[in-house]
C-alpha cells in the first residue's frame, strides 16, 4: 500500500542535466573563486582529493585499520590518532549512513534502563552526556524533557520522582538542571496538549538533543586533524592475513572508481554496526555471542499538526514509551522496536510502523488527530544489540561487547550513541596494550578534552552571541534567525566559511545560494560524494525540510555533477537516487504485521 508518489518528471531531470553540462565552465569559475587556501594542499576529506587519499591508503602498514564509518568507528579513529597511532578508516557507504544517522538524535542518559536495573549503563552514558556537550556545544544542545505521569502509566508520582532523582545522581547532573516535579495544573500550562482526564503531574528533567550524522562527521574531521585517513565508499571485500594466520589488513574495493587496493595494518578493528557478524563470519570467527538486530522507525510531521512545546517522553498502550521532539518547523516521533531479519542495506519504513506511532500519539494526545497523510518524512534504522535468549527486542540490553577472534580481528558491537567515546576508549586501550607489549610508547586516552571541529565555544552565552552575529550577517542576504540557528547547529564556528562563500554567488534566490554554499563546504571539507550524502547526512534536510529538497534538489545535484565531473549517466543516476530517497521517506509499503 503506497500513499504518495514523488512528483518529479524524469524528462525534467534530463533537461537539468544537459543544461548544467553546457554551463559547466561557468559553474567551475564560481566554485574556484570561492575555494580557500585550505585546498592548496591535500585534504583527506575533500571530495576533490580522492586520488591522493587512495594513494596514501596504499602506503602501509597502518597501526590500526578501522572498518565502519559510524559514530563508534569515527570515535576509534579519533582516539587512536590522537594517541599518535597511524590510522585508516573505511566505510562501504557514506559516513554515518547506517545506524549513526537513524537514531532518535538524542544524547541521553537512558532513563528507561533504570527500569531494567542497568545502573552501570545509566551511570556511564549519563555522565558522558556532559562530556560530549562540552566537546560540541553547538551540536549537542541541552533540552528539557517532559515525562507526563498518567493514570495507569509506566511511572507513578513517587517512582517518577525517585527515578529521576537517581537518574540525576548517576548522571552527575548539575543542580540547576536537576529534575523538577510539576503538578497537574503546572504540567498543563507547560504542555496543554496533554489529556487532562488522565494526567496526574509530570517530571521535567535534563536531556541533550543532537544530529547523530553531523556528530559523526565532526568526529571524523577531528580525527583527520590528527592524521587519520578516512575513506567512504571503500568496501572491504576480504581480510588479509600474515603467515601466522593473523589479520593484517583488508583488500578493498573503491566503489567510486572500481579500483581494488590493499590496506595493510598491524591491528584491524571492526566497528561495522549491523554488519559486525557479517565480518566475523568472513573471518571465520562467528561463534558464541551474536547480534540481535532490531528496527527503529521515526516519522516527521509538520509542527503545526503536532505543536508540542517540549520534547516529551510518553506512554504507549503496549507498555513501551516513545518520544515526540519538536525541531524547527517539524515534530518527529519515535521509535519502534521490532526484530529485524531483512536486508541490512535497505531498511524501509512500513505502513505498520507509521500506524503504530500515529496511534500512540492520537491515544495520548486526545486533541491531535494525525493521519498517514500528515507524515512528511521518515527514517528507519537498525540497532545492533547483543542477543540474549528469552528477551524481546525492547528488553535487550544496550551494553556494548568486545570480541577478539583467534585471527586477532577486534570487533565491537552494541552500545548507544551517547557512549561512543567510552566504547572507543575501550577498543583503543586494548590496541595500545598490545602495542606497548611490542615496545611501542602509546599514551592514554585524551578525547575527553578534544573539542570537535566547529565546537569552539566556551559557554552557552558565547553560542547565543555568535548566533546574533550570524543573524546580522545573514539579513542583508535575505536570510534570518531560522537559518542562523540551523547553520550554527550544523556547523558551529565553521559557518563563517559558508557565509563568506554565499557572498561570491550570483542570483536572487537566497535559499538556493545557501544550499550552494553548504554544498561547496561539504565537498571541500566533508567528503560528499552523492546527492543523498548531502541532503540526508550533512544537512538533515531530507528529514526536516524535505520540501526544499524537492524544490532545489535537481539544481544542486546538477552542480555536484559539474564540480565532481560526473559523466551524464552518473549524473542521471544521482538524480534518480535522490528521487528514490524522497519517495522512500514519504511512501510506506505494507510489511509484516507489527
Amino acid at each position: 500500500m503506497f500513499r504518495k508518489h514523488f512528483p518529479m518528471d524524469f524528462d525534467m531531470i534530463i533537461f537539468h542535466s544537459k543544461f548544467i553540462i553546457l554551463n559547466s565552465k561557468f559553474i567551475s569559475r564560481i566554485w574556484n573563486a570561492g575555494i580557500t587556501s585550505a585546498n592548496s594542499h591535500m585534504n583527506s576529506l575533500s571530495s576533490l582529493d580522492r586520488q591522493q587519499l587512495l594513494a596514501q591508503l596504499k602506503e602501509g602498514p597502518f597501526d590500526v585499520l578501522v572498518i565502519g564509518g559510524g559514530i563508534t568507528g569515527a570515535g576509534i579513529a579519533l582516539d587512536a590518532s590522537a594517541r599518535g597511532m597511524r590510522v585508516a578508516l573505511i566505510e562501504k557507504h557514506d559516513f554515518a549512513s547506517g545506524t549513526s544517522s537513524r537514531s532518535t538524535k538524542l544524547i541521553h542518559g537512558g532513563l528507561r534502563y533504570l527500569k531494567q536495573f542497568e545502573i552501570a549503563l545509566v551511570r556511564e552514558v549519563g555522565r558522558e552526556r556532559a562530556v560530549v556537550h562540552r566537546l560540541a556545544p553547538h551540536l549537542v544542545v541541552a533540552e528539557k524533557m517532559l515525562l507526563p505521569i498518567v493514570e495507569g502509566g509506566t511511572f507513578g508520582k513517587f517512582l517518577t520522582s525517585f527515578g529521576l532523582m537517581v537518574y540525576d545522581v548517576l548522571a552527575g547532573v548539575e543542580s540547576e538542571d536537576q529534575r523538577v516535579m510539576l503538578s497537574k495544573e503546572k504540567t498543563l500550562e507547560e504542555e496543554p496538549l496533554l489529556d487532562a482526564t488522565i494526567l496526574r503531574g509530570s517530571g521535567l528533567y535534563a536531556e541533550y538533543r543532537t544530529d547523530d550524522a553531523r556528530l559523526t562527521i565532526e568526529v571524523i574531521k577531528t580525527a583527520a586533524q590528527h592524521g587519520a585517513l578516512s575513506a567512504s565508499y571503500m568496501e572491504g571485500t576480504e581480510f588479509l592475513y600474515n603467515k601466522k594466520g593473523n589479520v593484517r589488513g583488508m583488500r578493498c574495493l573503491d566503489r567510486l572508481s572500481g579500483e581494488s587496493l590493499d590496506i595493510k595494518a598491524k591491528y584491524v578493528v571492526s566497528a561495522a554496526g549491523p554488519w559486525v557478524d557479517t565480518l566475523r563470519q568472513k573471518d571465520g570467527s562467528l561463534s558464541g555471542k551474536r547480534l540481535h538486530l532490531t528496527k527503529g522507525v521515526h516519522i516527521v510531521v509538520p509542527h503545526d499538526k503536532f505543536p508540542v512545546r517540549h520534547s516529551i517522553y510518553f506512554d504507549v498502550p503496549d507498555g513501551r514509551m516513545i518520544f515526540a521532539i519538536p525541531r524547527g518547523k517539524v515534530t518527529y516521533i519515535g521509535t519502534t522496536d521490532t526484530d529485524y531479519h531483512d536486508s541490512l542495506d535497505h531498511i524501509l519504513t512500513n505502513l505498520e510502523d507509521v500506524n503504530y506511532l500515529l496511534e500512540a500519539v492520537n491515544h495520548f494526545f486526545p486533541d491531535i488527530h494525525l493521519e498517514v497523510a500528515d507524515v512528511v518524512s521518515s527514517w528507519a534504522g537498525l540497532r545492533p544489540l547483543i542477543h540474549e535468549d528469552g528477551k524481546s527486542a525492547s528488553e535487550l540490553s544496550r551494553k556494548d561487547e568486545l570480541f577478539v577472534s583467534p585471527q586477532r580481528l577486534i570487533s565491537i558491537a552494541g552500545g548507544k550513541l551517547t557512549g561512543y567515546r567510552k566504547m572507543s576508549e575501550k577498543v583503543v586501550d586494548l590496541v595500545a596494550k598490545k602495542m606497548r607489549k611490542k615496545g611501542k610508547e602509546v599514551g592514554p586516552c585524551t578525547t575527553k578534552n578534544l573539542v570537535l571541529t566547529g565546537g569552539d565555544f566556551d559557554s552557552e552565552e558565547a553560542i547565543s552571541t555568535f548566533k546574533q552575529k550570524i543573524s546580522s550577517q545573514l539579513k542583508p542576504l535575505g536570510l534570518g534567525d531560522y537559518e542562523a540557528g540551523y547553520l550554527i547547529a550544523n556547523y558551529g564556528t565553521q559557518v563563517t566559511q559558508l557565509i563568506s562563500h554565499v557572498h561570491t554567488l550570483s542570483g536572487n534566490d537566497t535559499q538556493l545560494n545557501l544550499l550552494r554554499a553548504e554544498l561547496w563546504f561539504c565537498i571541500h571539507q566533508e567528503a560528499v560524494h552523492g546527492a543523498v550524502d548531502f541532503f540526508s547526512r550533512r544537512t538533515g534536510r531530507l528529514y526536516f525540510d524535505i520540501e526544499k529538497v524537492k524544490k532545489y534538489g535537481p539544481t544542486i545535484v546538477d552542480e555536484m555533477g559539474t564540480v565532481l565531473q560526473w559523466a551524464p549517466a552518473h549524473l542521471a543516476a544521482e538524480q534518480a537516487s535522490l528521487a528514490q530517497a524522497i519517495q522512500e521517506a514519504q511512501t510506506f509499503p505494507e510489511g509484516k504485521k507489527f
